[in-house]
């Protein structure tokens, strides 16, 4: 058995921290995990997207329509890898966007978050402020730990919850354990409502 498992965001969000964090807790857990990742100008906002398989599996990469989970770090990029999906995957939103310049500009269109939703009717879709939970937890960069949270409760992920803790407090500083155990359990509480 494996879980296909895709996080999408854009570069400065912690992506490739939390999908590490994950690799680690699968491990932890005595489970295989595989992971690749593609990023494009991360450090300039650019796409970034990690591939996860945990489980019975020979290669890091998703399939179109192999995905069990969607991490979406933005919305727009939670949309564009959609097609990863399989019709019962879950997709965690965070429903905060992050306009690209061109968008900004007025050079593009960057659709609402209500027409990205509205989109993503019929699958189990897990809209979550968490950029709004980080702020409130005291840092917007933990967002990516709100969003660990958040993947803890849904039903199909493989891991049990203290291994993620314990991979969250072995990757990140001490110093701010505190804080990235509260934005976690916030990121949990929401998607248990």
């Amino acid at each position: 058995m494996k879980t296909g498992i895709v996080f999408a965001g854009v570069g400065g969000q912690g992506v490739l921290t939390a999908s590490s964090i994950l690799g680690v807790a699968a491990l932890k857990a005595g489970m295989n995990v595989i992971m690749s990742e593609v990023h494009g100008m991360a450090q300039r906002g650019g796409v970034v997207v990690t591939e996860m398989n945990i489980g019975d599996a020979h290669s890091p990469l998703v399939g179109d329509g192999e995905a069990d989970i969607i991490v979406g770090f933005e919305p727009v990029e939670a949309y564009r890898v959609l097609h990863k999906a399989h019709p019962n995957a879950h997709i965690l939103v965070n429903t905060e966007p992050i306009v690209p310049i061109t968008a900004s500009l007025g050079n593009a269109n960057y659709p609402s978050v209500e027409e990205i939703l509205k989109n993503m009717e019929g699958l189990n879709v897990h809209p979550l402020e968490a950029t709004q939970i980080a702020r409130d937890v005291g840092n917007v960069i933990t967002m990516n730990i709100v969003m660990l949270g958040a993947l803890s409760e849904i039903p199909v992920f493989p891991i049990e919850k203290e291994y993620l803790v314990e991979a969250i407090k072995e990757r990140i500083p001490a110093k701010h354990h505190e804080i990235n155990m509260r934005a976690f359990e916030l990121g949990a509480k929401a998607v248990k409502k």
